[in-house]
């Protein structure tokens, strides 16, 4: 049985700019120790956000005009570094539905997409007309299509990409590997019970 298709994703945004985000500034080592990934909600990007006297910087994230948002416009090389699945899910327990940026780290935007969480590519310039038309208007709603590969804010259209395969697992309801695996346990008990050296 598969899990509920991704084929769009709406939502106001907030622009998190910068290159090369490593997954450390996204989700700090000490935090991963927690007991349940439900623990890093609201821990994502914690030294940015908060100095060593956990007093506010005015990071975005924490700008009263975006909150609530459930889009992230990032930039270059975004969730690169330790392979830590922490990073993604910090971000989606704190209430993201999706990231466009410019690129992703392979690791990063595996572990994302087995979330149902799109992560999307465009070119640098749509990225930077788009991040200053939200940070201008930061309720306007970006509407994320996975099937005509677009995103879409104030009814200007801009293209997205993202690998064929990632595209179709959410398209098609079956991005969750594990998931997977636990829904066909018979089947896999039955291989395993006809292979000989088992």
């Amino acid at each position: 049985m598969s899990l509920q298709p991704v084929t769009t994703v709406s939502g106001t945004a907030v622009p998190v700019p910068g290159a090369d985000i490593d997954t450390d500034q996204i989700i700090p080592a000490r935090f991963l120790k927690c007991v349940t990934f439900n623990d890093l909600a609201g821990k994502h990007f914690y030294d940015a956000r908060f100095d060593t006297n956990r007093r506010p910087t005015a990071h975005p994230l924490d700008d009263p005009r975006f909150a609530g948002a459930s889009i992230m416009i990032t930039g270059a090389n975004f969730g690169c570094g330790s392979s830590r699945e922490h990073a993604p899910q910090a971000i989606h327990r704190s209430g993201f539905r999706a990231l466009i940026g410019e690129s992703f780290a392979e690791i990063f935007f595996g572990n994302a997409i087995t979330l149902g969480m799109p992560c999307v590519t465009a070119a640098r310039t749509d990225l930077e007309t788009l991040a200053a038309f939200v940070s201008q208007n930061p309720g306007a709603e970006v509407r994320i299509d996975l099937q005509d590969m677009t995103a879409t804010c104030a009814e200007i259209p801009v293209p997205i990409a993202m690998p064929d395969s990632a595209r179709h697992a959410l398209l098609s309801g079956r991005w969750d590997p594990i998931r997977e695996l636990l829904e066909n346990e018979t089947a896999a008990a039955r291989v395993a019970a006809s292979l000989p050296y088992l």
